[in-house]
């Protein structure tokens, strides 16, 4: 399996597929070890991911007790992103304004119209920013998994 040194190693591919397939699976724990998914649109900044969502979901109580989600990207030619990330709640006004004005302001379909889901604005109480740090990102192509070529993995602190 090749593994990447670095996230700038992985960085160019990683951002065209989750740029270019948009939505994914976010898999979190239930609060009886149990896997629970969903879909939802995450916006990247290089290696950190953001997630406009519901502060006051299922979603938030599965994170309370276990802080990390799987995010699973995948598009019809068999392009994959596959992500295990540190989940974390940034409450704090300043990031919650600027993630809304980075979803707001990134052209569609990699960023959207926030207000859509959150009517009471950034500062809204049902509106909510999760931050995604990788501990470990696998890509593989459609092309490599038919001619049997293992995925890159890159792994924080590798």
């Amino acid at each position: 399996m090749p593994d990447a040194l670095s996230f700038q190693d992985i960085a160019e591919t990683f951002d065209e597929r989750v740029r270019r397939i948009v939505w994914c699976t976010v898999s979190t724990v239930d609060t009886k070890g149990r896997p629970f998914s969903r879909i939802l649109h995450p916006i990247w900044e290089g290696p950190t991911g953001w997630i406009a969502t519901g502060r006051r979901t299922l979603k938030a109580k599965h994170l309370e007790r276990n802080p990390v989600v799987a995010l699973s990207y995948w598009d019809p030619s068999q392009d994959t992103v596959i992500a295990q990330c540190r989940a974390e709640w940034c409450d704090d006004a300043a990031t919650k304004r600027r993630i809304w004005s980075l979803l707001t302001d990134t052209p569609p379909p990699f960023g959207y119209d926030v207000g859509q889901f959150f009517q009471g604005g950034p500062d809204g109480p049902g509106y909510g920013v999760l931050k995604l740090t990788p501990t470990r990102v696998e890509l593989w192509a459609g092309q490599d998994m038919l001619q049997g070529r293992p995925p890159t993995v890159w792994r924080a602190g590798a």
